[in-house]
């Protein structure tokens, strides 16, 4: 393989030992065709200059990387998934393949993987992910990092030439295995199963492992002093991810606490969805009938998560602790959701009474009038600085009924940032780049009926062009 300077393997996640990880094996595969390489995160952590084979042979066959995890980990955890405890959870169709760092900031980055193959966590499965499921997860992390929300990226996607049956897509259907790039995959669940164990000195070994590794500042703290601070931490990670998901119109579909990474990064993508406006009660999942994870649902059910993380760790933090910090996420994730609105709209602040004006107007506009979600992000970019692009929208109808008229008057409160970039391209265009469902599935139609690829390919064009123009680049300025 060649080596670079970017490239620097890590094998931390083995020093946790029992009761952490299962050391298994990856299925192998009938074929192992290279659909989708990310070469531009593959740079930051010196794997760029693979070739296609030496990539197949890491991320299609699993042989390990120089210096890395010499075999592959399956992590355990427990959760509550909707709501109901499962102690028979852990990665049942991925694992931990390799721990690198990020050449940009030094942070420790994991390679996970999805579908590729049973391990003792597989509860009757067969270990594998569908094709559309991996096109699916490229196009919601692509759109995700372009939007400037914490996610994984979709890092490898490799056709793997079985014929999989499955209940909610048309069967027998195509296989893949996917490899996630993340910044960690403990999860709250990882705490819980040790919670349900009662393996209290292995909690304390966890809880110094990710503060040693994640947080820095905390790890020479007392026991009872880290806990309290990671718990903190935490729910102020998670607050940027709900928010997140709030001002882009992103539904996760699955917010059980075994997909919650205590880090705050979005992943493991499903049943997710884009609301194409602001409906409080669309949901992504055709199996959540009672909207536990609908769109305006997902701050209470984050914190729901939170409570389960903050119970794992009450013999350190102590109730009163523990509550106060649970008491303050709901003002916490509001900051946030104001934070997020003025990035989209690269709008600065103007005092925390006139930004909780704004983004209250902002976001009854929305719900009141269903105007197009995406759309009026674009449209009002820089605030007042596109009047005359938003009188040329679509949308334009829906700026002048009465409801718009105290965002307007927000608006007038404030100067766009330095940062805005209406004069690029992508703001020069009557409409935004969106990920609605019918998009999805335009996207996925000609791969499963000629294996055609381009429509594909031309939206991770598009929002490359996208991710350009906003600027967010990654995530990092929101998570570091």
């Amino acid at each position: 393989m060649p080596a670079t300077a970017a490239y620097r393997p890590e094998t931390l996640h083995e020093t946790l030992g029992e009761p952490f990880f299962d050391r298994v094996e990856a299925a192998t595969f009938p074929q192992t065709i290279l659909r989708y390489r990310n070469q531009r995160w593959a740079a930051r952590i010196g794997l760029d200059g693979l070739t296609d084979e030496e990539w197949i042979a890491h991320f299609g066959r699993f042989e390990p990387l120089p210096g890395g995890l010499p075999q592959p980990l399956a992590l355990r955890y427990h959760g509550h998934q909707f709501r109901v405890y499962n102690a028979e959870l852990g990665d049942g169709r991925g694992f931990l393949f390799a721990q690198l760092r990020d050449a940009a900031d030094g942070r420790l980055l994991d390679l996970g993987t999805k579908g590729s193959g049973q391990t003792p966590w597989s509860r009757r499965g067969d270990g594998r992910l569908t094709l559309k499921g991996g096109v699916r997860e490229i196009l919601a992390t692509e759109m995700l990092e372009a939007l400037g929300v914490d996610t994984s990226k979709t890092f490898s996607l490799i056709e793997t030439g079985e014929a999989l049956l499955r209940g909610d897509e048309p069967s027998p259907t195509r296989s893949s295995v996917l490899v996630r790039l993340s910044h960690s995959h403990i999860r709250i669940g990882t705490f819980q199963r040790l919670a349900f164990h009662d393996d209290k000195p292995a909690i304390a070994r966890l809880l110094h492992y990710v503060c040693s590794h994640y947080f820095p500042a905390l790890a020479d703290l007392p026991n009872e002093a880290k806990a309290r601070a990671f718990l903190e931490e935490a729910c102020a990670r998670v607050a940027k991810l709900g928010a997140g998901y709030m001002s882009t119109g992103f539904v996760h579909g699955v917010l059980n606490s075994d997909n919650i990474n205590v880090t705050g990064e979005s992943f493991d993508y499903g049943p997710w969805r884009f609301a194409p406006t602001y409906d409080p009660l669309f949901t992504a999942a055709y199996f959540d009938e009672s909207g536990l994870y609908s769109f305006a649902r997902q701050p209470p059910a984050l914190a729901w998560n939170l409570a389960r993380l903050a119970e794992c760790l009450l013999h350190l933090t102590g109730l009163e602790a523990a509550q106060k910090t649970l008491d303050a996420f709901p003002a916490l994730i509001q900051r946030e959701y104001r934070a997020a609105l003025l990035r989209r709209l690269a709008l600065a602040p103007a005092g925390e009474e006139a930004d909780a004006r704004l983004a209250k107007a902002f976001t009854d506009f929305l719900m009141k009038t269903r105007a197009p979600f995406e759309q009026t992000f674009f449209d009002w970019r820089g605030g007042l600085a596109s009047d005359a692009r938003a009188k040329a929208s679509p949308s334009a109808p829906f700026y002048e009924r009465e409801e718009f008229a105290p965002v307007r008057a927000s608006f007038a409160e404030r100067q766009a940032t330095a940062d805005a970039r209406l004069d690029h391209p992508y703001f020069l265009r009557p409409t935004p780049r969106t990920m609605l469902i019918d998009e999805v599935e335009a996207i996925w139609a000609p791969i499963a009926e000629a294996d055609d690829w381009s429509a594909l390919r031309e939206k991770i064009a598009q929002i490359a062009e996208m991710r350009d123009a906003y600027g967010f680049a990654s995530a990092e300025a929101f998570s570091a």
